[in-house]
């Protein structure tokens, strides 16, 4: 079973360079609007998880660019939740233009849980995390 959301986004004026491309930078930030809806969706939103007493700092992301994007184009971030049994979050994006259905970008991220209050890694699961990958049917 995957667990997956997908998003449309707008490129705006100021993601882009002089040339009217979208600087590459951008693209991560597209790969985090992919996981905020996705923990919209999902119950997993940062907040949910603070309200837990845990952050998920981005440990790893990778991004392989296939075609630019430009000012005004549109582009839907699919994200796909990769399951896995150590306490860390690991996410896959693709991110196609919303007309062509070209692939544009691929790319994948890593986040590991840290205890709030004294930033230890959690090398279990966090009970609240098991609960969640239970309802999900993942567990």
């Amino acid at each position: 079973m995957q667990l997956t959301e997908s998003t449309t986004i707008t490129i705006r004026f100021n993601d882009c360079d002089p040339l009217g491309i979208v600087w590459h930078g951008n693209y991560v930030q597209y790969f985090e609007d992919g996981r905020e809806a996705f923990g919209e969706k999902y119950g997993l939103r940062y907040l949910d998880i603070a309200a837990e007493g845990f952050t998920v700092p981005l440990v790893n992301i990778q991004c392989d660019y296939k075609r630019p994007l430009r000012y005004g184009d549109k582009v839907v971030v699919h994200t796909t939740y990769i399951d896995d049994l150590a306490a860390k979050l690991k996410f896959e994006y693709v991110l196609t233009h919303a007309v062509t259905g070209e692939v544009v970008a691929k790319g994948s991220s890593v986040q590991v849980f840290l205890d709030k209050e004294s930033s230890l890694l959690q090398l279990t699961l966090p009970p609240f995390f098991s609960n969640w990958k239970k309802a999900q049917g993942l567990l």
